[in-house]
C-alpha cells in the first residue's frame, strides 16, 4: 500500500515525459535485471547503473534522473552515505530514492528514512510492484507499507520524545492525524477510523506537512515517531 499526500515542496515528475531512472546497486545481476525491466516499460528509461555510492551521486549529478533505485548495503558509499549527500545538495533535490533491500526492516531503514528515502522496496519484489512504486515516487508521493512502519516504530519508537520544529504550530487534531499516519495508514483508512471523509485528512495531514516542512509522508512518519506521537499498532 501507497501513501498519496506529495509533501509541499516534493519534486513531482512531468507526466508528459518518459520517467528517467538510474540503479545503484553492488549486483551486476540486480542492476541488469532492474534495467531491463525499466526498458520495457512505457514511460519509462534507465538513464545509467552505478556499482557503489560514490559512482550513484556521480550519476544522479550527471543525469539527473527522476528516481533512484538505491541498494543500502554497498561496498566504499554505501546507500545511508549517498541518501546523506544527496539530501545536503540543493541540485539534486529533483531525484526521489526508494531504497531496494533484501531485508524488510533492518537496522538502517529507519536511518535511511531519516535521511530522505521516499520509500522502500525488497528486492523480491514483483516486477508490477516495482514499476508502481516508481510511478508512486515519480509522481512525488511516499511509497511507505504499514507493515514497514509498524516494524520501524517497534524497533525505533520507543526512544523518547525528542523536539521536532513546527510541532507546537499543529493543531490538536493535526497531532493527531500525524500520529495516524505513521501507523502507515492511507487517508482512507484513516478516515474510516475516525468516521470523517478522506478529504478531512487530506486538508490536516497537507496542512501538517507544510507546518513541520516535512518533504513528504516518509518524512512525516520520521517526525511523528521523534516527536513520541505514533499511535500503538
Amino acid at each position: 500500500m501507497t501513501t498519496h499526500d506529495p509533501g509541499p515542496e516534493a519534486a513531482v515528475h512531468d507526466p508528459g515525459r518518459p520517467i528517467r531512472v538510474a540503479v545503484a546497486d553492488d549486483q551486476a545481476v540486480v542492476r541488469m535485471g532492474l534495467r531491463a525491466l525499466l526498458e520495457r516499460e512505457p514511460g519509462m528509461e534507465c538513464v545509467g547503473e552505478a556499482s557503489d555510492g560514490a559512482a550513484a551521486l556521480d550519476l544522479i549529478r550527471r543525469t539527473h534522473p527522476d528516481v533512484l533505485l538505491l541498494d543500502i548495503r554497498m561496498p566504499g558509499t554505501d546507500g545511508l552515505a549517498t541518501l546523506r549527500a544527496v539530501a545536503a545538495d540543493p541540485g539534486l533535490g529533483g531525484t526521489r530514492i526508494v531504497v531496494v533491500t533484501t531485508f524488510a526492516v533492518d537496522e538502517y531503514v529507519f536511518a535511511a528514512l531519516q535521511a530522505g528515502a521516499s520509500g522502500f522496496l525488497l528486492k523480491d519484489s514483483a516486477p508490477d510492484e516495482l514499476v508502481n512504486a516508481v510511478r508512486v515516487v515519480a509522481a512525488g508521493e511516499a511509497l511507505l507499507s504499514p507493515s514497514i512502519t509498524r516494524k520501524v516504530i517497534g524497533l525505533f519508537g520507543r526512544s523518547g520524545a525528542e523536539p521536532v520544529e513546527g510541532l507546537g504550530t499543529l493543531t490538536p487534531r493535526e497531532r493527531e492525524l500525524v500520529a495516524w499516519v505513521a501507523t502507515g495508514r492511507s487517508n482512507d483508512e484513516i478516515a474510516a477510523e475516525l468516521v470523517i471523509s478522506p478529504d478531512t485528512v487530506r486538508t490536516h495531514v497537507s496542512r501538517a506537512m507544510v507546518k513541520l516542512r516535512a518533504r513528504d509522508r516518509a518524512q512525516l512518519v520520521v517526525f511523528a515517531m521523534r516527536a513520541g506521537l505514533a499511535l500503538p499498532t
